[in-house]
């Protein structure tokens, strides 16, 4: 194997690692699994899937993009683009190609779909470009959060905003996963003037918050839709309620990780209790 060959899989490694693949493929695979609730056929589950994951991918770039000083000045050894393995001009490319792709399968969802899903980026970009370090931070994920089933039920001709209860879990699931996500880097962010709303509560009010939030989103998963939940919904409740209560009242990394759980929980009875 050349060394040429190597330089490429490296640089292609952290071109996947600057895009932010967890959240990203997460994201996407919630949009995708939401079309089954929203009663979409596979082609526009299909659609859906690469429109957002799309949008996902300048995202991810872009907040590499705007953070590399600033990763540059904690010494994230995880940053590829601060750290020089991967050009800032090749994810500059990347971000042009992602935002083109984006645009395409987004309009042929339907305008209303594709507007939402602007919405959805608009606010994630808002928050990359400014807003997280504001009291505001918690905002762009309400609503990038909030409209993204929205950008499902609306996609075809006949398609619906998405019902209340989908939007609201939606929401306040992002706002949970907000504060959970931001705990770990408070320090960090803290050393390079990034002062959001996390900041402000503080590691433990933060995580509290968080799984109060986590918990109500999977009380609107779950009772939400019309009619009785069924059975698995109850069970569900019952490991979020001691999910929670160890989020509440460990110590060390386990409450981070039950917060976790009980976000991915909610995500299960957001996508499968409609």
């Amino acid at each position: 194997m050349t060394l040429q060959v190597v330089g490429r899989r490296q640089v292609a490694t952290g071109l996947v690692a600057a895009s932010h693949p967890g959240p990203a493929v997460a994201v996407t695979a919630v949009a995708i699994l939401l079309a089954g609730p929203a009663d979409r056929g596979t082609g526009t589950a299909a659609l859906v899937g690469l429109a957002v994951l799309a949008g996902q991918l300048t995202v991810g770039w872009v907040n590499d993009l705007v953070d590399v000083a600033r990763d540059r000045t904690v010494g994230r050894s995880d940053k590829p683009i601060a750290t020089g393995a991967v050009p800032a001009g090749l994810v500059r490319a990347g971000v042009a190609v992602a935002a083109a792709v984006c645009v395409v399968a987004s309009l042929a969802l339907g305008w209303r779909s594709a507007l939402v899903h602007a919405g959805c980026l608009g606010a994630a970009h808002a928050y990359n470009l400014g807003l997280k370090a504001t009291l505001v931070s918690w905002l762009p994920y309400a609503v990038a959060f909030g409209l993204l089933p929205s950008v499902v039920w609306l996609a075809g001709p006949s398609g619906q905003v998405a019902p209340w209860w989908a939007a609201a879990a939606g929401a306040t699931l992002g706002v949970g996963a907000h504060l959970v996500n931001a705990v770990p880097d408070l320090a960090d962010d803290a050393r390079t003037g990034v002062r959001g709303l996390p900041h402000l509560l503080g590691e433990t009010a933060a995580r509290r918050l968080a799984t109060v939030l986590l918990g109500a989103a999977s009380l609107l998963a779950a009772l939400g839709p019309e009619g009785s939940p069924p059975g698995w919904c109850w069970v569900a409740l019952v490991v979020v309620a001691v999910l929670a209560a160890v989020a509440l009242v460990g110590s060390g990394r386990t409450p981070f990780r039950a917060a976790m759980a009980v976000a991915l929980l909610d995500v299960v009875l957001l996508v499968g209790a409609g």
